[in-house]
């Protein structure tokens, strides 16, 4: 079977479409569409930015932000959970959080579902690296797994319970292993 070529379009094209849910980004000119959250996933991404934003929201050392659409380096992604510093979050004119993100963030968290490419969702976070972006972690909740990406260094595998994960140098007061967070897993574990 032939398949007809597909009709590629521009960023700012791409930008004028309405958005999707799941949400679609714009990748090296075609546009995916993200997997549906299930419930590890969702469970996973909620807690970590609930305990994100508890010290580094009241501190004003960083805003963590769920499904943020952000376009930077010619791509648009969505990060499942992105992380501004404090003094790099955009505003508007009124000193507003802003609708429109055209940066990176400084920390990018990427959590794997099921049937989701391990391959794209790497290329998402090196592409925030690449820009900028301080810390990058992939999220394997099947696996138990998460893999650290420190901003020019090699990728860190955490796979034991007491594994303490590496953070942004903009966040010294948090302190999480891996055994917390895929504790939260279990309905009641806090």
């Amino acid at each position: 079977m032939v398949q007809a070529p597909q009709k590629t379009i521009t960023l700012d094209e791409f930008l004028q479409l309405p958005e999707t849910k799941p949400a679609s980004e714009y990748i090296n000119g075609a546009i995916v569409q993200k997997p549906m959250p299930q419930g590890k996933h969702s469970t996973i991404q909620g807690k970590l930015v609930t305990v994100a934003n508890d010290i580094a929201e009241k501190q004003q050392i960083a805003l963590a932000l769920l499904e943020l659409r952000c376009t930077f380096g010619g791509c648009s992604i969505v990060p499942d959970i992105a992380v501004f510093a404090w003094n790099r979050i955009p505003l508007d004119i009124d000193g507003e959080i802003a609708n429109t993100f055209n940066v990176h963030p400084d920390w990018t968290i990427e959590i794997l579902s099921p049937g989701q490419s391990q391959t794209k969702l790497t290329n998402n976070i090196l592409h925030c690296l690449n820009a900028g972006c301080q810390m990058g972690w992939s999220i394997d909740p099947d696996e138990k797994n998460i893999l650290a990406y420190p901003a020019k260094q090699q990728p860190i595998s955490l796979q034991e319970p007491t594994d303490i994960l590496p953070l942004p140098e903009f966040m010294p007061e948090m302190q999480l292993t891996l055994g917390e967070v895929f504790g939260w897993l279990k309905p009641g574990n806090i």
